[in-house]
């Protein structure tokens, strides 16, 4: 019977490259500013982003880390300062929000991701634990996943173990018997050891671990190198 119960996996920059869909799902979003809202791109600014989203921080703290109703309501401060009315600032900024999304949900997964989930899918309950908005629906993880945790349904973002603790009750299962699989050092590997959890730390990019707080307790420079270090982590 296995020790392990649940494995939790970070989504961006873990199984798939954030960045690049980010830009892509930008590219879109602009396109269609330019057909529907020209006016927009006068205040949709590298200079002026920042000030924006510090206003709508300020307006929405407790929302700060539901990263689809900043950039939605970004999109509103920019749609009010290029002069439409308060009803089609609105309604713009939910429609280009859309097409943002439809953009950051087309993912390209990283080789050897999809075969992995689905390989333990079958051994352990596999949650998504992000601080992004990917959703598990829009990029077909949910025939992998039991579910996922997000920074948005928490009110706090990794590394804080309110998102680790939100998994494990989730699912009703202690940190010792919890393997979390993430890219990030902090956010992943030191949070998830800061509430007892195993660790299996992605290192796609050949980071340095000499100053990491926490040592993983596996290390992988590929997706399809987890399912072993997993199998070490059941033989401890």
């Amino acid at each position: 019977m296995p020790r392990l119960k649940l494995i939790t996996f970070d989504l961006d920059n873990t199984l798939w490259d954030v960045e690049t869909i980010i830009i892509r799902a930008e590219a879109d979003m602009l396109n269609w500013l330019r057909a529907n809202a020209p006016d927009s791109l006068n205040a949709y600014t590298k200079e002026a982003l920042p000030g924006l989203r510090e206003q709508a921080v300020a307006a929405h703290p407790n929302k700060r880390h539901d990263l689809s109703f900043m950039r939605t309501e970004v999109l509103y401060l920019v749609m009010r300062a290029a002069g439409y009315p308060e009803k089609q600032a609105r309604v713009l900024a939910v429609h280009a929000f859309e097409v943002f999304f439809a953009g950051r949900n087309n993912v390209q997964f990283f080789p050897g991701a999809l075969e992995l989930l689905d390989n333990l899918q079958s051994r352990y309950v596999l949650y998504a634990l992000t601080n992004g908005n990917a959703d598990i629906q829009r990029t077909g993880l949910d025939q992998y996943l039991t579910g996922a945790v997000s920074s948005a349904d928490v009110g706090a973002s990794k590394p804080h173990a309110a998102m680790f603790r939100a998994a494990l009750d989730a699912t009703s299962t202690m940190p010792h018997e919890t393997v979390h699989v993430g890219d990030n050092l902090v956010d992943d590997i030191e949070g998830a050891a800061n509430v007892g959890m195993h660790t299996v730390w992605v290192n796609l990019t050949d980071e340095d671990l000499s100053q990491a707080n926490h040592q993983p307790s596996e290390t992988v420079t590929a997706l399809t190198q987890i399912e072993k270090a997993i199998d070490r982590l059941e033989n401890l």
